[in-house]
């Protein structure tokens, strides 16, 4: 299994995962569908369907468009974000394949949008597992609670998410690493895994590399929405449970001026 990586808008990441025994890939989120034709020919591959993890434009906007350029091409989206152009709408723990090798599996993750889904992939012995976690995990950070709740969030994260596999890769949908991990020590300013991230993180910025991949191990390290379990996490904001720091965090971030 491969997965390019398709910048696109401002911020926004697109993901194209190759299944390299066929040849045969899917695209997360390919809000620019003339950049993601690009790579795919670049690439030789048959582009076989989309995985839009939520309904706003920046990710599903470019669904109508590519299914004009490549006739027949399927549009998986989750069943209650009425996503734009969806063909085949997924539920909590839909499978799908690509290729001879590579199963997806659909988690409900919602908060962010209602509907909003991650899909965990895995090749045939289940190895090299990676997740495309959208707007609801971002590398130190995690999405604004647009149509959900704190408990909602914490579920997604910390059981959904943070119950797979640790050394699963993470690809969220938006390059927010740097701003995440500046936050993140106001949360913790003594964790040296947020510290050491931050100085790798504006290193990999200054010279045009992306931050992501990360994994779930480090973002138990460092992701501050997915430490909220931790007694010390809950004391530095004055909390005495996991959502209600959940939801500390998320206002300390949505007033944050950094």
């Amino acid at each position: 299994m491969k997965v390019l990586h398709i910048p696109c808008l401002d911020d926004n990441y697109s993901y194209m995962i190759i299944d390299e025994t066929t040849k045969e890939a899917a695209v997360v989120d390919p809000v620019e569908p003339h950049k993601v034709l690009r790579v795919a020919q670049e690439n030789e591959v048959d582009l076989k369907f989309v995985l839009t993890t939520h309904h706003h434009w920046d990710h599903a906007g470019g669904n109508d468009k590519i299914k004009q350029l490549v006739p027949g091409i399927k549009i998986y989206g989750g069943s209650v974000d009425n996503v734009r152009g969806c063909t085949d709408k997924v539920e909590n723990g839909d499978r799908i394949s690509l290729g001879v090798d590579i199963s997806i599996l659909s988690l409900h993750t919602p908060a962010h949008t209602k509907g909003h889904i991650s899909y965990y992939v895995t090749d045939k012995e289940g190895e090299d597992p990676a997740v495309f976690t959208g707007d609801t995990l971002f590398i130190a950070g995690c999405g604004k609670f647009f149509e959900g709740t704190a408990e909602q969030m914490y579920q997604s994260l910390c059981v959904t998410l943070g119950s797979l596999p640790k050394p699963t890769l993470v690809y969220c949908g938006h390059e927010y690493t740097v701003k995440n991990l500046q936050f993140a020590l106001t949360v913790e300013p003594d964790n040296a895994k947020i510290a050491q991230k931050l100085a790798w993180a504006e290193r990999q910025r200054r010279v045009g590399l992306p931050t992501i991949p990360s994994t779930i191990q480090e973002e138990l390290e460092s992701n501050p929405f997915m430490r909220v379990d931790l007694p010390e996490v809950q004391d530095k904001v004055g909390c005495k449970s996991p959502v209600e720091a959940m939801r500390e965090i998320r206002q300390r971030k949505d007033n944050w001026q950094g």
